[in-house]
C-alpha cells in the first residue's frame, strides 16, 4: 500500500516569521529611443544646473564649458557599448538649434528641450539646485518629490591652523618650489577644464593654484570621488557600532529576506564592485538584455536607492568586479536606513558623520529626486576641503587626536582587491602604473574626468585636482606634479636642517 507523501517534501515550510518580505521586484530600464533622449536632455540640465548654481559659473562659461554626451547606453559584463553614432547625433542636434537650454537663476533651475519633428513631440528634461542638496535631476518631472529643507551644518572656523582651518595657509597661489611650480605650470598648459590644483601634507599647503574659472573657494564636481566619501560614511558607521563588520550580508532595507540571492552580498561586494548587481534592460523593439549600467542616476529622475536594490543578481557575488554605480547606492540605502532607524535627522546626519567633522564645510552631496543623496558620485567641494578628506587617510583615520575610523580601515579601504585589479574599497591604486612617476602604494579617489585625490601614504603627501566634466586632463603631467611633490617634501626636511 502506498505512504502518502509527507508535507515536509511537498512544500518548503514556513521558516521565517511574516513580514520579513520578498525578493525584490526587478527594476528594468527602459532603453527605447524616447528614453534615450530623455536620458541626454536630463543630463545636459543637471550639467547645466551644477555648473552655473552649484559651482557659480556664469551662462556664458556654462556654454562654454558644456559638452553633449550621448547619455543613457550601459554594456555588458565586459565590454562597453560602441556610442559613436549617438554621439554623433546628440552633437549634431546640438550644432543645428534643436536641443535649447533655458535656465532660470531665480529658481536655480535648467530645462532642456530637444524638438525633432520628425521623431515627435518634443522632448524634455528638467534639473534644479537647492542649497545642500547639490544638483537634483528631475528627468521628465518638473518638481522634486521632496521638500528640500534647510540643513543646519556648523560654520567652519578658518582661523584655526591647518588642516583644522586655513591658519597660516591663505587660500590663493601658493608657490611651491621651482621645480613644482614648472610641473605645475605643464599641467595647466595641458589641461583646458583645470579648476585647480593643491598639493598639501598636514603641516600645511605646499603649493596651490588656480585657472581663471577656479578660485579657492568655489566648489568643483567630484563625480565618483563621491564614491570614496560614501565608503568612509561606511567606515564611520563601523567605527560607531552602527554597522559590524564589511563582511556581512548588506543590510539592504529591500534585501531582508535571507531567502533572497541579495543576501549573499555583503558590505565589502559592494564597495569593491564585486557584487554581480545588473539591469535587466528592454529596448524599444521589445527586446531584452542584461546591462551594467554606468551612471543612469545622473540623468534619470528616480529613486536612486529603491533603483539600485532591485537590481538583479547576474554573477555570484564576489566573484567578478565590473565597475557600476549601483552598488554603492545599495551602500547609500544602508547608510540612511541606519541613521533613520535611530531617529536622527538623514540629511544633517550625514554630513555630520564625516564632513562636518573633518571640516569640509564647502561640502555637497546631490540629492535625487526623492531625497537620498546620491551615493555613487555628483558630490562637489573646494580644492582645499578635497585635500582635508586625503589628509584623514594619510593620518590613519586620525582627526585632530580623535580617531574616527576604525585601526586597519585607511589599509582596508586603500588596498586593491585582487592581484591585476587596480580597484580598492571605493578608491582606485596605482597597481596598474597608470601614474609611472609615483609609488606604487599611490592611491586616490576619481572622478569621472580625472577629478582626483591622490594619496602618498609614505610620502605624508596629498594632491588635489579639480577639473571639469567631460575635459581632458594631462595626467602625463599630473605625474610630473606628483613626482615633483614628493621631490618637494623629501627635500623641505635636508633645507630645514641646513638653514
Amino acid at each position: 500500500m502506498a505512504r502518502a507523501p509527507s508535507a515536509l517534501f511537498d512544500r518548503i515550510p514556513p521558516l521565517l516569521p511574516a513580514g520579513v518580505g520578498a525578493p525584490p521586484a526587478p527594476f528594468f530600464y527602459d532603453q527605447s529611443p524616447r528614453a534615450l533622449r530623455e536620458k541626454v536632455v536630463s543630463y545636459s540640465a543637471k550639467r547645466y544646473v551644477d555648473m552655473m548654481y552649484v559651482s557659480g559659473l556664469s551662462r556664458a562659461e556654462a556654454d562654454r564649458h558644456f559638452r553633449p554626451r550621448a547619455s543613457g547606453r550601459s554594456g555588458g559584463l565586459e565590454d562597453e557599448p560602441d556610442v559613436s553614432a549617438a554621439q554623433a547625433e546628440v552633437a549634431a542636434a546640438w550644432k543645428t538649434g534643436q536641443v535649447t537650454v533655458a535656465t532660470d537663476d531665480a529658481d536655480r533651475r535648467a530645462t532642456v528641450t530637444w524638438t525633432d519633428p520628425a521623431f515627435g513631440a518634443p522632448v524634455v528634461g528638467h534639473a534644479v539646485a537647492r542649497p545642500g542638496y547639490g544638483g537634483i535631476v528631475l528627468g521628465r518631472h518638473a518638481e522634486p518629490a521632496f521638500t528640500p529643507q534647510p540643513i543646519q551644518r556648523p560654520a567652519a572656523d578658518r582661523a584655526r591652523a591647518w588642516p583644522l582651518g586655513d591658519g597660516g595657509a591663505t587660500p590663493g597661489r601658493n608657490r611651491g618650489p621651482a621645480a613644482l611650480e614648472q610641473a605645475i605650470e605643464r599641467l595647466f598648459a595641458g589641461s583646458s577644464g583645470i579648476y585647480g590644483v593643491l598639493v598639501a601634507t598636514p603641516d600645511g599647503v605646499v603649493a596651490e593654484r588656480y585657472s581663471d574659472h577656479g578660485a579657492p573657494d568655489r566648489i568643483t564636481p567630484s563625480f565618483s570621488m563621491t564614491k570614496a566619501i560614501t565608503g568612509t560614511i561606511i567606515g564611520r558607521m563601523i567605527h560607531e557600532g552602527w554597522l559590524n563588520s564589511v563582511y556581512d550580508p548588506a543590510p539592504a532595507p529591500l534585501w531582508k529576506d535571507p531567502r533572497c540571492i541579495h543576501h549573499l552580498i555583503t558590505i565589502d561586494d559592494l564597495m569593491r564592485m564585486r557584487s554581480g548587481l545588473a539591469f535587466a534592460a528592454v529596448d524599444g523593439e521589445g527586446r531584452g538584455s542584461v546591462i551594467f549600467e554606468n551612471s543612469f542616476v545622473y540623468y534619470d529622475g528616480e529613486d536612486a536607492f529603491d533603483t539600485a536594490q532591485r537590481a538583479i543578481v547576474a554573477t555570484r557575488p564576489g566573484a567578478v568586479y565590473r565597475y557600476i554605480n549601483t552598488g554603492l547606492n545599495v551602500l547609500g540605502s544602508i547608510i540612511r536606513d541606519r541613521i533613520e532607524a535611530r531617529g536622527l535627522p538623514y540629511h544633517e546626519t550625514v554630513y555630520g558623520l564625516l564632513a562636518d567633522r573633518i571640516g569640509m564645510a564647502s561640502y555637497q552631496h546631490s540629492a535625487d529626486r526623492v531625497g537620498n543623496f546620491v551615493a555613487s558620485g555628483s558630490g562637489f567641494a573646494c580644492l582645499r576641503d578635497y585635500a582635508r578628506f586625503g589628509l584623514l587617510y594619510i593620518q590613519d583615520g586620525v582627526w585632530n587626536g580623535e580617531r574616527l575610523l576604525p585601526e586597519g580601515w585607511a589599509d582596508y579601504a586603500l588596498t586593491s582587491t585582487h592581484f591585476g585589479n587596480h580597484y580598492a574599497g571605493c578608491f582606485r591604486t596605482n597597481l596598474d602604473g597608470q601614474f609611472p612617476s609615483l609609488p606604487v602604494d599611490a592611491v586616490w579617489a576619481s572622478g569621472a574626468s580625472d577629478q582626483k585625490v591622490i594619496m602618498l601614504r609614505r610620502q605624508g603627501l596629498v594632491i588635489a585636482v579639480a577639473n571639469e566634466t567631460d575635459h581632458t586632463l594631462d595626467l602625463k603631467a599630473l605625474d610630473g606634479v606628483g613626482a615633483a611633490a614628493i621631490a618637494a617634501v623629501s627635500e623641505a626636511p635636508r633645507s630645514a636642517a641646513a638653514d
